[in-house]
């Protein structure tokens, strides 16, 4: 299966360990050195509309994910 970034951004990420919706893709971290993609980001959310500030993105390893389907990736854990 081939994969694009773009296509990553839209799909929402989904932890099947409590069925919580963290949100959707909106970057990706890759090693320079060989080429992989070593995590994705997911933005942390607004505090009271942001008035309070927003919370850390959320970094996920790529090991982490389970499954990649058409419209929502899997993970395990944060």
């Amino acid at each position: 299966m081939n994969c694009s970034v773009n296509d990553l951004k839209a799909k929402e990420v989904i932890n099947v360990s409590d069925g919580a919706k963290l949100g959707y893709v909106s970057d990706v971290k890759i090693d320079l050195s060989d080429g992989r993609l070593t995590a994705i980001v997911v933005p942390g959310s607004y505090r009271l509309l942001g008035f309070l500030g927003k919370e850390e993105d959320i970094v996920i390893k790529w090991e982490n994910i389970k499954k990649i389907g058409d419209d929502i990736i899997i993970i395990e854990s944060v």
